[in-house]
């Protein structure tokens, strides 16, 4: 399957895409992708938008909520490469755009209940 890359406004690659499914640097399954390019985590919370650069973008603010969306099946992971082609030239963002993973990378966290520390 084709993976590309994604990157933050600053060029660090921080995500992967292969197929519809998202993951994190590490390989960690973060999210995915319908066929509008929406981004939706891995709970199926919206997160934002694949933009023609191959970053994630997102509204500053948000009025209106998108609703939650049931997620696929969790995937394999992924077969990681061990590098990956230097950024493209990134577009400006306009004042109410943000890049996700650089302002709200907490959207497309890794979904682990086994990581989640008990109260008692």
């Amino acid at each position: 399957m084709t993976q590309f890359p994604i990157y933050t406004s600053r060029g660090d690659w921080v995500a992967l895409l292969e197929g519809r499914y998202l993951f994190s640097a590490r390989g960690d399954w973060i999210g995915w992708i319908d066929g509008d390019s929406q981004i939706f985590s891995a709970r199926g919370e919206y997160a934002g938008w694949l933009s023609r650069d191959f970053r994630i973008l997102a509204r500053r603010e948000t009025n209106s909520r998108v609703p939650r969306r049931a997620p696929p099946p969790a995937p394999p992971p992924p077969k990681m490469p061990t590098n990956v082609p230097l950024p493209p030239l990134m577009a400006e963002l306009t004042y109410d755009t943000v890049d996700l993973f650089e302002d709200k990378p907490h959207l497309l966290d890794v979904f682990n209940m086994d990581q989640v520390q008990d109260i008692d």
